[in-house]
């Protein structure tokens, strides 16, 4: 956030879906250190429409990203991970600082080209992880990180967008489909345990019915953790668990307040990053990391 008479942090949009409509575009059109530069589309209605909401300019096309790049000092996205991917480094290439959804890209070269760009241009970058964002759970994280004796975790995941009928409206995401809950909330539950029990060094994937996938991870910590990840869920096994068990008990972690206080506190750290030139934990490496998990989780289920 900036003080008065702070020159806001210029931020276009990059994507009009569900997302964008309902976490990204009204967080960053409400944050006062903030100004909505822009928003893209690959459709020129939706940009319209989304960007006469929020009071700033539509762009489309080819020549709009570069129009909506030159308006801003950061970009925002909200679309699928691997139409993400290649415009994030367009970004970086152009000195934008970047604030990401996850997963950064579904392919390791991907997310490492991301990566490398961000590295090789200097720009900041943050990917949004909400459990790392959200001002309940990020403080929960970090204290179960300052306590040692982790003995193991617990982490369950279960979406119900494609169990019959659901109406939800991101079901009609072909990514999401196409990926399954390893890619869609496999990066949340990983941006939890990596922090408090350390790096994974081990892991085990299988495959569970529907979309869901399992996985043992073995952490540099020496504990273990187990995590259980789908979208295909009946609506009565939803929900979100985690927990930590270790010499001072169990530690579960507490309910949040929505995606787009998270957003806005994904905002606050890609602004401190710009100004302080410190990489956040969750930044573009630590993006392109998820998605070597992810991809090796996946080969082994597969498998």
């Amino acid at each position: 956030m900036t003080s008065a008479g702070t020159t806001p942090l210029r931020i276009g949009l990059l994507g009009t879906g569900p997302w964008a409509r309902n976490t990204q575009a009204p967080a960053l059109a409400a944050h006062p250190g903030v100004e909505l530069s822009g928003v893209w589309g690959r459709r020129a209605e939706a940009a319209k429409a989304l960007a006469a909401a929020h009071g700033t300019r539509a762009y489309t096309g080819e020549e709009g990203v570069d129009a909506l790049l030159e308006a801003s000092d950061a970009v925002a996205f909200a679309l699928p991970p691997d139409v993400q991917a290649p415009l994030a480094v367009r970004a970086a290439e152009a000195g934008r600082h970047l604030l990401m959804d996850k997963p950064v890209a579904t392919t390791v070269a991907g997310a490492r080209a991301v990566a490398e760009a961000a590295e090789k241009s200097g720009v900041a970058s943050v990917v949004f992880c909400t459990l790392r964002f959200a001002p309940e759970t990020a403080a929960w994280i970090a204290e179960q990180a300052a306590v040692d004796g982790w003995f193991t975790a617990r982490a369950q995941w279960l979406g119900s967008l494609y169990a019959a009928g659901s109406t939800s409206e991101y079901a009609d995401s072909p990514w999401r489909r196409a990926k399954g809950g390893l890619w869609d909330v496999g990066p949340h539950a990983l941006s939890v345990l990596i922090p408090v029990l350390g790096d994974v060094e081990h892991l085990t994937a299988a495959a569970g019915p529907a979309d869901t996938t399992h996985l043992i991870l073995r952490h540099t910590s020496g504990a273990s953790s187990t995590v259980t990840l789908g979208l295909g869920a009946p609506p009565g096994a939803a929900g979100v668990e985690i927990e930590f068990r270790g010499e001072r008990g169990t530690a579960s972690i507490p309910g949040w307040d929505g995606a787009e206080t998270a957003f806005r506190g994904a905002v606050d750290a890609l602004a401190e990053a710009v100004r302080t030139g410190v990489p956040h934990p969750c930044d573009a490496r630590f993006g392109l990391h998820l998605t070597e998990l992810l991809a090796a989780a996946e080969a082994q289920a597969a498998g």
